[in-house]
This record gives C-alpha cells, sequence and structure tokens, in this order.
C-alpha cells in the first residue's frame, strides 16, 4: 500500500522541495485543492501524514484522518491545529521552531527603524511632490541609547537583542519563564509592567494562548511612553486593535508595525488601514528563500522520521509518547 502525506496549503512557488524529501522515502503527495473543512476531512481519510501551513487543522479533519501518524506543522505556531485532539488519537505533532529567526528579527528590526525614522510618510509626502511640506515636528528617537522592549525571550527575542544591540539600544526583556532580575547576555529581564513603561520601542514575539490574548490592549498601551513604537510579528490576537487605533489617533502611540492581524485579512474598513503610522505586511516576516527552503524540508523530513517510527525532532505534544500511532 501507498503511504502518502496530504499538504493542506503552501505560500511558496512550488512544493519541489519537500516532493524531493518525500518521494527519495517512497511517500506520495496529495496537495488539498481548497483548506475547507469538508475537503480537508475528505482527502484526510486515506493518509499516513498531513502537513499544513495556515490551513485550520480540526479535531474533525483528524478524527478522519483514521491513519495518520503526524501533523507537521509548517512552521513555528501551532495555533491552527486541534493538539489535545491528536494527542487523544495518537497522532505525533512537530513545528519548526527556529527555520526564520534571521527573517523575523531583521523584520521586526526593519519596522523599528522605518517607523522610528518615518520613512513610508516621507517618502509618500516626497511621492506627491511634495518635497519643502514634510513636518518634523513628528517623535522620532535617536536609535542609540533608545531602549527596546521585547516581550517573549525566546529564540526569536534573544535573536533581536542581539542585533538591536548593534545599534546601541538599551535592552529589557519579559518573558514569564525567566526570573525578574535575571541578566541574559546583557538584556535585563523585568516585569511586563516594567517593560512598558520604560520602552521607547517594544516587540511582541509570544504565542497566541488564552493568557497572551489581547495582551496589549488600552490600559497596556497607556502604560507605554508617549511617543513609543510597537510591533508584532508573532501573532494578531496579542493587540486589541481598536485600542491600538484610538492609541495612534491619539498620538500617545508614535507607530506600529504589524506583520499580523486579527482578523486575516484585515476589514478594509480597519482604522488602522487609514493612518500613516502604520506599517502593515501580510504575515511575511518569516520569508526569504533560504527559511522557505528549509522550512519545506525540515517538515518533510519530520513526516519521513515519524513514518519510519523515529522520535521527530521537534515534538509539540509529548504526552502522545507510548501511545502514538507511529509506534514511539
Amino acid at each position: 500500500m501507498t503511504t502518502k502525506v496530504l499538504i493542506t496549503d503552501y505560500v511558496w512557488p512550488s512544493t519541489d522541495p519537500e516532493r524531493e524529501v518525500l518521494e527519495a522515502a517512497g511517500i506520495e503527495l496529495i496537495i488539498a485543492p481548497d483548506t475547507s473543512e469538508k475537503t480537508l476531512s475528505e482527502l484526510a481519510k486515506d493518509v499516513d501524514a498531513i502537513m499544513f501551513c495556515f490551513a485550520q487543522v480540526t479535531g474533525k479533519v483528524l478524527e478522519s484522518a483514521t491513519n495518520c501518524n503526524i501533523a507537521a506543522r509548517y512552521g513555528i505556531g501551532v495555533d491552527n491545529v486541534d493538539i489535545a485532539r491528536a494527542t487523544e488519537l495518537g497522532i505525533v505533532v512537530t513545528n519548526v521552531p527556529d527555520y526564520c529567526m534571521d527573517e523575523v528579527t531583521d523584520h521586526a528590526l526593519g519596522m523599528i527603524l522605518a517607523l522610528n525614522r518615518r520613512l513610508v510618510p516621507h517618502s509618500n509626502t516626497v511621492v506627491k511632490g511634495c518635497w519643502n511640506d514634510v513636518a518634523l515636528d513628528q517623535p522620532m528617537h535617536r536609535t542609540r541609547g533608545a531602549t527596546l522592549g521585547i516581550v517573549g525571550f525566546g529564540r526569536i527575542g534573544r535573536s533581536l537583542a542581539a542585533k538591536a544591540s548593534g545599534f546601541g539600544m538599551n535592552i529589557l526583556a519579559y518573558d514569564p519563564f525567566i526570573e525578574t532580575g535575571t541578566d541574559i547576555d546583557g538584556t535585563s529581564s523585568v516585569s511586563f509592567e516594567d517593560l512598558l513603561e520604560r520602552s521607547d520601542f517594544v516587540s511582541l514575539h509570544v504565542p497566541l494562548l488564552p493568557s497572551t490574548q489581547n495582551m496589549i490592549g488600552a490600559e497596556e498601551l497607556a502604560q507605554m511612553k508617549q511617543g513609543s513604537i510597537i510591533v508584532n510579528c508573532a501573532r494578531g490576537g496579542l493587540i486589541d486593535e481598536e485600542a491600538l487605533a484610538s492609541s495612534l489617533a491619539s498620538g500617545h502611540t508614535a507607530g506600529a508595525g504589524l506583520d499580523v492581524v486579527e482578523p486575516t485579512p484585515p476589514d478594509p474598513d480597519s482604522a488602522l488601514l487609514k493612518q500613516e503610522n502604520v506599517i502593515i505586511t501580510p504575515h511575511t516576516a518569516f520569508f526569504s528563500q533560504a527559511s522557505t527552503l528549509e522550512l519545506e524540508q525540515r517538515t518533510a523530513q519530520e513526516v519521513v522520521r515519524v513514518l519510519n517510527g523515529e522520535q521527530p525532532e521537534n515534538l509539540i505534544n509529548p504526552d502522545v509518547l507510548g501511545k502514538a500511532r507511529s509506534g514511539i
């Protein structure tokens, strides 16, 4: 019987890199024509593995996949798969947590610099033929000596700290898993409230969990410095976007860089789309040719490992061990 893997969705030009890995292991690829729950549930009935990017891999999809051994995420976050149901069914869930650290931190730092230097509105002013109309009365920090607050100090947070230090920024970090007062390679671990109050720039790098949903709301924005900038290259649900729009409109928040929004795509009537001190990109912080090649290959390699009865490199649901369909 042929071993099969369902690819629910992807956002790069082709599936050639993963196809090469999988076909070398004798695995056939099935690519879903759309990401509806009905379509995925039907296609999942006959596969041994699922590889997914942004599609929702619901409990119903997993229940339909009676032969499935692994649900492998193309990416870092796993908020679009029912992990609890996968574990109950004996399905291993994996991700690739470190494939795009440079890309995401470059993106976040680029947003901070562009917003602080007001590159987009100044360029737009010149394009409109108004060279002499650029106002120099907007907040603009000297980068050297400014304070960057990083919320979430894992792989990506630490990579951003290293790069921002090169610009002469002072770095603060908040992470619930790191004791306040700890010094990590020159970065001071502080409370969330302290970070908000002291930072000129705030960058979010945490997963979307019930505890982090809308972690930046009206109260938190008010705690931040007048004229501060916030950047989110993690998950859209971390910020109350109505509160952010109000803070931007009032001038309290000087700028926002968002690689993620909620919902996706954004509502055309969103107030955030109408403000010049906002940069929004369509969840592309992860992207470079090098990062996507690595992502495609490593996701496929996890599938091959599990289907060969081996433990994956990046296991999301360790409670599945000992009862996994793959025998691990």
